[in-house]
């Protein structure tokens, strides 16, 4: 637990101040978040980090994280989309000149999680850099790890019935509806004190549906580590386990706030 509580303050130290200045400070840790995610993929499947799959799995990913003004140096024929989608089809192509040494379920992890990973911290740096950016990525950090802890906390209390036992067998169903309604008080208080721009009550409502999708999240990574046989997705913060630990839900909770044009 000591070891937990210094790792946590060490890391909001660092992380803290980056978020309050944003601009490229923001983009430049996201793109940095998101190359050790996809370290951690391959980590968790056994794979060699020093080899041509992880360099186009990494610029796949970074294709996808890095902010979209740095696509303004290409060719107009050229967006992230179609970067993107060279890369994936080099990964392809491995498969053929590894003569199936790379396979195409490999290839297919790879893709998946360039695109999971790299969009993911694309749109923490990117909600950050917009206008009211810090009030809405506090709302969405707020909402997220008021999920987290209401969860733990109310399904260690009075948490009997599973949620998901094959997948996470520490999870209850009393605890995801407890986290579900903690994050839905946490986002009312949250706009009341801090102006956002948006509907109030919208946002309160957003709460609701923002707290699932984070511990569908969760979920999602719990399933991906039983079933590569490990604990933790890496070890970079001790206590705390890695990157994709501590991010699992913000992967599927920002993407959604974009989409839904919270920006």
């Amino acid at each position: 637990m000591k070891q937990r509580v210094i790792t946590a303050i060490v890391a909001l130290i660092l992380f803290i101040p980056i978020v309050l200045m944003g601009g490229i400070w923001i983009d430049v840790l996201a793109c940095a978040f998101a190359a050790v995610g996809i370290s951690e993929i391959f980590i968790m499947k056994k794979q060699i980090i020093v080899s041509w799959d992880f360099i186009l799995a990494l610029l796949a990913t970074l294709t996808m994280a890095v902010p979209d003004s740095f696509f303004k140096f290409l060719p107009a024929f050229l967006n992230k989309y179609n970067v993107f989608y060279i890369f994936v089809m080099l990964m392809l192509v491995r498969t053929v000149l590894s003569k199936n040494r790379v396979t195409f379920d490999d290839a297919g992890v790879y893709t998946i999680a360039a695109l999971y990973i790299g969009t993911g911290f694309h749109f923490m740096a990117a909600i950050r850099n917009a206008h009211l950016g810090l009030a809405i990525l506090g709302y969405v950090f707020a909402v997220v790890w008021s999920t987290d802890i209401a969860a733990y906390m109310v399904g260690r209390k009075i948490g009997k019935h599973k949620l998901w036992p094959v997948i996470s067998p520490n999870k209850t169903w009393e605890g995801s509806i407890g986290a579900v309604i903690c994050a839905v008080i946490v986002a009312a208080v949250y706009v009341a004190l801090v102006p956002i721009g948006r509907n109030n009550v919208l946002m309160i409502i957003l709460a609701f549906f923002l707290s699932i999708i984070g511990q569908m999240g969760d979920l999602v990574e719990s399933a991906y580590k039983r079933f590569y046989g490990v604990k933790d997705s890496g070890k970079i913060l001790p206590g705390h386990g890695g990157i994709l630990d501590r991010f699992d839900s913000m992967l599927f909770v920002l993407p959604v706030v974009a989409f839904m044009g919270i920006l």
